[in-house]
């Protein structure tokens, strides 16, 4: 994989918890922010996704893309871009591991847009969606079941 950028946070929450918020596709518009509509394509002989297509909306940026979903285990998933408007590739990962009562989850991407832009601009966008999805899962998790 080409140069990515990684951030972790701690959530108070069992590793499967965790996982079961990062796996419900259907009610990232609630928490992530920049997700305003998610739809499962596709779903693999365990009912997770194997294919997920994303209307974002980042302010400047928009987009309507289409990823394909690894499942490693309880603990992992990654993805990859199918199809997008505006990036030419985005590949990303959670990767949950115990800590105490909690989980630590390591968020990883890299993302390639069809634009031009700068290396260090790009990492910075790159850092500032990691840390608001990291945020928005922690207090998503942590405030409980949904109603």
């Amino acid at each position: 994989m080409a140069e990515y950028t990684s951030s972790s946070i701690t959530i108070e929450a069992a590793p499967a918890d965790v996982m079961g918020v990062i796996a419900d596709f259907a009610r990232y518009p609630e928490w992530t922010g920049e997700v305003k509509e998610a739809d499962v394509l596709a779903t693999d002989g365990a009912g997770r996704a194997e294919q997920v297509r994303l209307v974002m909306d980042a302010g400047a940026i928009k987009d309507d893309q289409t990823l394909a979903y690894t499942w490693t285990g309880a603990h992992e998933v990654s993805w990859t871009l199918v199809k997008s408007q505006m990036l030419r590739s985005l590949d990303g990962s959670y990767l949950l591991k115990q800590a105490g009562t909690g989980t630590e989850v390591t968020y990883q991407l890299t993302v390639d847009v069809k634009i031009p832009m700068l290396g260090m601009i790009k990492r910075k966008a790159e850092k500032v969606i990691i840390d608001r999805a990291l945020a928005g899962l922690k207090k998503r998790v942590e405030s409980g079941p949904a109603a």
